[in-house]
């Protein structure tokens, strides 16, 4: 079996033939299943609180900021998804520059981005069209890679990063005569979530590809996923920067750009690695109505999000609240003398589980 290094009953319906207490047991059960729905807690969306230390009397215009950053300059905090798109899909040598050597450091080789693709939205939402949701590129080699930053991810984002990684790989053409599989490049999808643990171990950066689990054995395909998981990094932070790896660095600065506390190793980073120069240097010359414009793609892509995140919260809910109102209706039916056997067709729970009730 391979894959990546919850069943609801159907719905029962009260049966008229079945008179007396096991019809209106049955009737119960139908009822409890219609108000499921009910238990499921709603998802407020929520202005984030970045944690960061500002300066009271002149605080920033966003959450993102702007951020003091010393000799009058000010700074916006890249882990957020519009700021972090505004300075990588900006149209000059240096955002090229910078974008290519975050690759680089994250897949663990170097390459060049060569062109900047846009994605491509569903065809009925006129909204999304001329919108990038996230940045899609391909290097000179024709590798296709996505990179997005996550300020918030959603308890599904390991999911949803498999599904993205999925469309990046079949977006390749290899109808026509003279190509194969083996004309298939390797695809990169680069997640940088800047909030929330997802994995158990205290390693910042993850690179998945599909394995055998059983046997530990890989199967040396073209798809990869990569995470960055910023919370993790305060043990690079620690790091003298000549110690630390590209990927670290990248990491140390899109988390503790906006630190004052940590502002000379911010500085430290900056003058030992020139992509890292080339990407603030793009930071500081982001204008306004730039950011505008990335924030709202975000909200768009917001809203998609929410919708998933709502879509998740309801299943999550209604399969915790069938399995509530399915052992409590099969407790009811055992206490009426009703046969497990007809205690099993009604609820679903297997004949073990209705004996320990």
């Amino acid at each position: 079996m391979l894959s990546y290094q919850d069943p609801t009953p159907d719905s029962l319906l009260p049966n008229p033939f079945f008179p007396g207490k096991l019809g209106f047991a049955l009737h119960w059960i139908s009822t409890k299943k219609r108000n499921i729905f009910k238990k499921c807690k709603q998802i407020d969306r929520f202005r984030p609180n970045t944690g960061m230390k500002t300066n009271k009397e002149n605080p920033p215009q966003n959450e993102w900021g702007p951020f003091p950053f010393g000799d009058g300059q000010s700074v916006l905090d890249i882990r957020y998804d519009a700021v972090f798109k505004a300075v990588f899909t900006k149209d000059t040598a240096k955002s090229r520059a910078a974008l290519s050597d975050l690759i680089s450091a994250l897949i663990g080789r170097t390459v060049t981005v060569e062109t900047l693709v846009a994605n491509e939205p569903p065809v009925d939402d006129t909204r999304q069209r001329h919108l990038r949701l996230d940045i899609a590129c391909k290097t000179v080699e024709g590798e296709p890679v996505n990179v997005e930053m996550c300020f918030n991810p959603k308890a599904h984002e390991p999911v949803r990063l498999e599904y993205h990684a999925s469309r990046l790989f079949l977006r390749q053409d290899i109808h026509g005569r003279g190509k194969t599989y083996g004309n298939l490049k390797e695809t990169y999808q680069i997640s940088i979530l800047a909030k929330e643990r997802f994995f158990p171990d205290e390693n910042f950066a993850h690179n998945f590809l599909y394995y055998d689990p059983d046997n530990s054995v890989p199967l040396g395909g073209r798809t990869r996923i990569i995470t960055v998981e910023l919370v993790k990094t305060e043990p690079a932070a620690c790091k003298p920067v000549e110690d630390m790896t590209n990927a670290e660095l990248w990491a140390v600065f899109f988390q503790y750009l906006t630190d004052e506390e940590k502002r000379g190793k911010i500085i430290e980073i900056i003058n030992h690695e020139e992509g890292i120069a080339m990407a603030l240097d793009t930071l500081v010359n982001i204008t306004q109505d730039e950011i505008e414009y990335e924030r709202m793609s975000n909200l768009i892509k917001s809203e998609l999000d929410y919708q998933s995140g709502m879509v998740w919260a309801e299943r999550k809910g209604r399969e915790e609240g069938m399995a509530e109102g399915m052992e409590k209706a099969a407790r009811n039916l055992k206490t009426l003398g009703i046969s497990t056997e007809i205690i099993v067709k009604s609820t679903g729970l297997s004949p073990e589980e209705i004996a320990k009730l």
